[in-house]
């Protein structure tokens, strides 16, 4: 699948035979460590499972990976922008779910001790693995007879491993925190802040760039599983009954033609526009940044005959899921997820609001004032003085924090109980970080009519999550070339110029005969005007040229013998392998228009 050739005849001609494939894992990880794209950490201590470096060119690929996506949330899409600390206290993912619910399945070997995820040792026996709970695992490892890859010893009952890592900040025990899994935690606990710099209207979105961590119990496949790595991710707040994010663009990327694998199966080649009025994508906002990612995707280099979307079935939902889509790029080992666009609905901003007592609506007006029946919750502080003294005045203020919603639950169960006046049920409140049960006589329910401009609304969420170690794996496999001449092999890394770790190369034909001091100058002169350069002069010009293309770079420059009559310079273009006469005072806005920075 990943060893597509074609064959180049060239009989007759005198020209060299030529076979061209695509490249293979094995290709990409020997490249990337000889080129400085990214290599194990800690290598001189034996590494660290799960943890890479990125080399210089690598740095430069994801800062420019990155550069492109800032650009297309902060300043095509207008959105906020922030950057969240990556260790957060243990109550924000008590709230969050992540304590209770971010768990994969782990089993080991009975005999050597080897340690698996349950559902990556099932891959290849099972249909989506990744979908099955504890005991579902245990019973397809039992019935399918796997066993340790290591020595074939038989496997542990599969058990629920938490991914996060634990901390704790301050001397001794200190207070307990996490790293955290995903950047999106960050924008949440803030919201009263965003909202206000949002001028409290809906909707709009908040991004972060940062990295992430995850205990992977069997990290593999390189930058596809880390432990440490980088994420891009938006969270876009709306009201609930409005899923919708307006754009004069919207006609565009909706025209745009994916491939989509629904929850019923079967892939469906159609439009966004058509995938979202079908209802196969179920709003609005889901489908426009799904249609967002797909530009981005191809933009910076992902082919689009390996890209599809992918929804996750049900039972493998996140935990604060209600929809959620894959992007998956098809690559050596196959359909690997590189983007996450998912509706949270209001999971996480109701989460923090019980677990911190805070409130993290939003006051929506009505088009009109309305006449309502309101109900709330009046503290009796002079019985609650005496009993919870110091706290009282907390307990009070938590208590009318409690919406009608809540109080209206909390009657409805009363009535059922059949409870009367003094009945001893009481309401909970948190109260630092405390659960108490406040009885009923400390407190009396009000009801009235009153006329009501809106009402307080918690948002809802819809977020793309972007895998940027993921994303520039498979733009380095879905480009790197590799052409074989008689038994000798060139590489061609055929990413777009304005993503290349360098825009250009620049040479002397030979580094002497003042040409080396010209094409110095020239290299000084690109690099002031921050285009981004590589001088050389060691070896052939032909060996120079192979080494640009090998890392996409996507120009060179070469500074020859007719250059100090001329003023010329040849600029050899590495796809096409074309070269132009290039004056050198207009070499800055020949690069700049080239590549539209």
């Amino acid at each position: 699948m990943c060893l597509e050739r074609e064959k180049t005849k060239n009989a007759g001609t005198g020209e060299k035979k030529s076979e061209t494939r695509r490249a293979t894992s094995e290709d990409i990880f020997s490249f990337a460590i000889r080129r400085g794209f990214f290599w194990p950490s800690y290598e001189i201590y034996g590494g660290l499972s799960g943890f890479y470096d990125l080399g210089p060119n690598g740095a430069r690929l994801r800062d420019n990976i990155l550069s492109v996506w800032k650009r297309i949330y902060a300043v095509e899409e207008g959105m906020l922008e922030i950057s969240g600390p990556a260790i957060g206290p243990g109550d924000v993912y008590r709230a969050s779910g992540h304590l209770s619910e971010f768990t994969d399945y782990i089993t080991s070997c009975e005999k050597c001790g080897e340690v698996y995820r349950a559902d990556h040792i099932l891959e290849g026996v099972v249909e989506n693995p990744s979908s099955l709970g504890k005991k579902e695992l245990w019973d397809a490892l039992q019935k399918n007879g796997v066993v340790c890859e290591k020595c074939g010893g038989n496997l542990t009952e599969p058990e629920p491993f938490n991914l996060m890592f634990k901390t704790y900040v301050g001397p001794g025990k200190g207070r307990e925190a996490y790293l955290r899994p995903e950047t999106a935690q960050a924008m949440f606990v803030a919201f009263n802040h965003l909202s206000q710099q949002a001028r409290r209207r809906l909707p709009f979105g908040v991004i972060q760039i940062g990295r992430g961590y995850r205990n992977e119990i069997s990290p593999r496949q390189g930058l596809l599983r880390l432990r440490e790595f980088h994420m891009a991710e938006a969270e876009v707040f709306f009201h609930p009954d409005k899923k919708v994010w307006e754009s004069d663009r919207e006609e565009e990327l909706f025209n745009q033609t994916a491939v989509f694998v629904p929850q019923t199966g079967g892939e469906k080649t159609t439009t966004f526009k058509n995938a979202l009025e079908t209802g196969m994508i179920r709003c609005q906002a889901v489908a426009y940044f799904m249609a967002l990612t797909h530009r981005f995707l191809v933009e910076i280099g992902v082919d689009p005959q390996r890209l599809r979307f992918r929804q996750h079935l049900q039972k493998e939902m996140a935990h604060y899921a209600r929809d959620c889509w894959d992007a998956e790029v098809l690559l050596s080992y196959g359909w690997v997820e590189i983007v996450g666009i998912a509706d949270r609905g209001d999971y996480d901003l109701s989460g923090h609001i019980r677990e911190s007592g805070e409130d993290l609506g939003v006051f929506v007006n009505y088009p009109e004032p309305k006449r309502v029946c309101v109900k709330r919750i009046v503290p009796d502080l002079k019985k609650l003085g005496p009993v919870y003294r110091n706290r009282a005045k907390k307990i009070a203020a938590a208590l009318e924090k409690i919406g009608a919603e809540e109080i209206d639950r909390w009657m409805a169960e009363k009535h059922m109980r059949g409870d009367g006046e003094g009945g001893g049920r009481g309401i909970s409140v948190v109260v630092d970080g405390e659960e108490i049960m406040v009885g009923e006589e400390f407190f009396s329910v009000e009801e009235k009519e009153v006329t009501v401009a809106g009402e307080k609304i918690v948002p809802h969420v819809v977020e793309p999550s972007y895998g940027i170690d993921r994303i520039m794996y498979a733009v380095l496999e879905h480009n790197l070339e590799i052409e074989k001449k008689d038994e000798e092999e060139y590489r061609v890394l055929h990413i777009p110029p304005h993503i290349a770790p360098i825009t250009t190369g620049v040479f002397p034909l030979v580094a002497r005969d003042g040409l080396d001091t010209i094409a110095r100058k020239i290299d000084t002169a690109l690099r002031k005007h921050g285009i981004k350069t590589y001088y050389d002069e060691s070896g052939s010009i032909g060996r120079r040229y192979a080494r640009m293309d090998e890392i996409g770079t996507p120009w060179c420059v070469t500074v020859d013998y007719e250059t100090p009559e001329t003023g010329d310079v040849t600029v050899r273009e590495r796809d096409t392998r074309q070269q132009t006469r290039v004056k050198i005072g207009d070499l800055v806005d020949f690069f700049r228009e080239k590549t539209g920075l």
